[in-house]
């Protein structure tokens, strides 16, 4: 058995594919790895910005939406969109064979929004209604703002991946969001068991940004703590996650149907080459778990990743290294707020100008096309 399926057949683990483009659904790509064991797919405005801007395979529609006048950005949400219902087509299988534990694939709101709960509110229930498939996850960020309008759309039972997660701090405020919101939902004898949902903790960034204060500080002390930060924090964020989907307040909700959200692990290519290129997939296996892997470290997991189920091992050493850093100057909420800061700044950019490349297109003179919209 390949190694991505043993991953999830012996660990529970899930792997989820973190790209979504065109030409890997017309090559016959996404198929292929569907077949060695991708169980989902997701996107974020940096990859629908790249996708869209390095390839031809969506000039057809491309032209097509800006003959019919359509802006730019509703081109832009045209083309993103025709992609999504395109890959939940094809994980449609594995959603129905697992009854809706997996098979899902993710789109996120403008990032623009990030700072606005009633927009993104009605942004997240406009995609979820254009979409309209039951294997779609909307992404909202979990900013300050966006907390609240994560629990209005699972009190509406709305499917949510809670993205750009990179605390402790703010990841219980996510996890109470969740719940928060499954009880609304029953309040008014909604179906539970309809409402999924992942949360995205992001990892690798962690390292990145602990290994550079530490690197400021200077001292041996800090310099020994460096790779240490992220896979403490994942692994004390799998316990706070086990907690919450424990006891009498989630047993009331597990009875009305309702579906545990699982910690997703995020941004698990290595960014420093010194560590090894497999680390924040080795590390971070366990049950109830997905982990979103570019195409770069989910071959390099197949060739050489090793199989144990580690999200639970050396918890007292993880516990020992957070305070370790906060102890020599490192604060872990601080550090999730400045990268909380970047990832929203970094998203908004690719957003910018893909809609800056997209309305530099609707200059040009538009040449015939023989694209045709697909249904639904």
């Amino acid at each position: 058995m390949a190694s991505l399926n043993r991953l999830y057949e012996e660990h529970g683990q899930s792997p989820w594919l973190d790209n979504l483009a065109r030409p890997h659904l017309k090559d016959g790509t996404i198929s292929d790895l569907i077949i060695r064991g991708v169980r989902g797919i997701t996107a974020n405005p940096t990859i629908v910005a790249k996708a869209i801007e390095s390839s031809d395979a969506y000039d057809d529609q491309l032209h097509h939406e800006l003959a019919a006048g359509h802006t730019p950005e509703d081109a832009y949400w045209d083309l993103a969109i025709a992609d999504v219902v395109d890959a939940s087509e094809r994980l449609r299988p594995i959603y129905e064979a697992s009854e809706g534990a997996d098979g899902f694939v993710s789109i996120e709101v403008a990032p623009y929004l990030a700072h606005d709960t009633q927009a993104t509110v009605q942004a997240a229930r406009e995609l979820h209604q254009r979409i309209d498939r039951p294997n779609l996850l909307v992404k909202i960020p979990a900013t300050a703002a966006g907390v609240p309008a994560i629990e209005a759309m699972v009190a509406e039972g709305r499917s949510i991946n809670v993205t750009l997660v990179f605390s402790l701090a703010r990841y219980r405020q996510v996890l109470e969001a969740y719940l928060s919101g499954l009880e609304s939902l029953a309040r008014r004898d909604g179906d539970l068991s309809t409402v999924h949902g992942v949360a995205s903790f992001f990892v690798s960034r962690v390292d990145t940004e602990v290994d550079r204060r530490l690197e400021e500080i200077g001292t041996p002390e800090a310099i020994a703590l460096r790779g240490q930060a992220a896979i403490a924090q994942a692994k004390l964020a799998y316990q706070l996650f086990r907690h919450t989907h424990s006891g009498e307040r989630w047993e009331r909700l597990a009875d009305r149907g309702a579906r545990v959200q699982r910690p997703l692990w995020a941004s698990t290519s290595t960014k420093n080459p010194r560590y090894p290129d497999t680390l924040y997939v080795d590390n971070l296996i366990g049950p109830d778990t997905v982990n979103t892997l570019q195409e770069g470290t989910l071959q390099a997991f197949e060739d050489h990743g090793t199989l144990t189920r580690m999200i639970d091992v050396g918890l007292e050493p993880a516990e020992l290294a957070m305070w370790t850093l906060a102890q020599n100057g490192v604060d872990l909420d601080d550090v999730g707020r400045t990268l909380e800061r970047e990832g929203i700044a970094a998203f908004e950019a690719s957003f910018t100008h893909v809609l800056a490349t997209l309305e530099a297109k609707s200059q040009n003179p538009v040449r015939a096309s023989s694209y045709e919209p697909s249904p639904g």
